[in-house]
């Protein structure tokens, strides 16, 4: 099942206040910037957050699973219906996950 546009609607309102929040669409999924750092993986209408240190204790007793087939690293799972800890979880996450590196140009001859 692929995630619905609604939503990725809703997530992006219970990021709302964290800072720039906008999402991509990715391989069929989508992906949440906050301030245009990949923070949030959205597949299958299920949010899914990177296993970092920094969420040490924040994330104790959550979910892990796999964002999509053939996904090398588990994630957590995100409860996006408590805004409150999607905005801990962002506030942890935004300084520690770089801006994506700039795509090359493909030249054309």
């Amino acid at each position: 099942m692929a995630t619905t546009a609604d939503f990725i609607e809703f997530v992006c309102s219970q990021a709302e206040g964290t800072g720039v929040v906008r999402s991509k669409k990715m391989f069929g999924e989508y992906m949440v910037y906050i301030n245009d750092k990949p923070v949030l993986l959205i597949c299958n209408n299920t949010v899914y957050v990177k296993i970092l240190p920094c969420l040490d204790g924040l994330m104790d007793g959550a979910g892990k699973g796999t964002p999509y087939e053939g996904a090398k690293k588990e994630h957590y799972i995100l409860d996006i219906d408590d805004r409150e800890l999607v905005h801990r979880v962002i506030a942890a996450l935004e300084p520690v996950i770089p801006f994506p590196k700039p795509r090359k140009k493909k030249n054309k001859e």
